[in-house]
């Protein structure tokens, strides 16, 4: 059987296009790659870039992205909403067919070996490739930022899993990991009130008493002077995307706030699409055979 796998490096740059068009031209160089979508946030000032290919060919363009990245984006001039502490922050395998998530976890250490070794940026190992229970999380992992982090690092509790014990100058660490399928998905509200966003997102997530595969935070779009809840769904079968959207709503009418939209970042799978149409829809006796795409497999 052949093996697929999906990586979905995030960087630090969603403003300059130029500057995505020159990562999305490294990743288009391996032969045997294919790009599924990019989705850049101005506000965020990040992208999220989503491809698929075999394990060798994938590993080999994740490097060659965060090679180009490295000497692109610099985080000594970068300000944006979302949390980060490298030029390319985070790179996840995701098992798509034909291959185990053990298998992932061993790309992941391979590829940041790789990146400590040729790129001298340092490394941190996460969710199912982590080295010490404390970094499952990428949150964890992340807390204090780029800026933080060269604090820090030096600690025995920071040591990076491969490189260096200091930050790049400009491209900061990065944390390669490997994880199911994960969707982030972000919901907006009808106030610029950065603290109702962030109490929302404290009721939610798993970390604050909430729902466990959830992780959130409030940020701010400048652009459109709103502020929202952004949220990972790491298990959309555990916690559905209805149970998200109307656990936030419900939140927000409580803080006398209305929900005026929410938005999906990157790929989604269809069945989590599926799940909130027959919730929404109070569709009967429903059987996911009826969709169409899933007879054609």
């Amino acid at each position: 059987m052949k093996k697929l796998v999906e990586c979905v490096p995030n960087f630090s740059e969603g403003r300059r296009p130029e500057v995505i068009a020159e990562i999305l031209g490294a990743i288009r160089e391996t032969v045997g790659v294919q790009i599924l979508d990019c989705s850049s946030d101005a506000s965020h000032n990040r992208s999220v870039i989503t491809f698929l290919g075999g394990p060798d060919e994938v590993k080999r363009a994740a490097f060659q992205a965060a090679a180009r990245a490295k000497d692109l984006i610099d985080l000594t001039a970068h300000r944006g909403e979302h949390p980060r502490m490298g030029a390319v922050d985070v790179i996840p395998f995701v098992p798509v067919e034909g291959i185990s998530m053990e298998e992932c976890v061993e790309l992941a250490r391979q590829l940041g070996s790789e990146i400590a070794a040729k790129l001298d940026i340092p490394v941190y190992l996460y969710e199912a490739a982590a080295t010490r229970p404390e970094r499952k999380n990428l949150a964890d992992v992340r807390r204090g930022e780029f800026e933080g982090l060269r604090e820090t690092i030096g600690l025995e509790e920071k040591m990076p899993d491969f490189g260096p014990a200091r930050v790049h100058p400009t491209a900061g660490a990065v944390a390669v990991g490997a994880r199911p399928p994960l969707i982030a998905y972000n919901v907006n509200l009808a106030t610029s009130d950065l603290g109702i966003a962030k109490k929302i997102a404290k009721s939610i997530r798993g970390s604050s008493g909430g729902y466990p595969s959830i992780k959130a935070l409030g940020v701010i779009l400048d652009d459109r002077n709103i502020a929202q809840v952004s949220i990972n769904v790491c298990n959309f079968r555990e916690v559905s995307l209805p149970r998200v959207f109307e656990t936030v709503k419900r939140e927000a009418e409580r803080c006398g706030v209305n929900v005026t939209g929410s938005e999906i970042v990157g790929l989604v799978p269809q069945e989590a699409l599926v799940d909130a149409a027959e919730y929404y829809l109070r569709l009967e006796n429903f059987n996911k055979d009826q969709v169409l795409e899933n007879r054609l497999k």
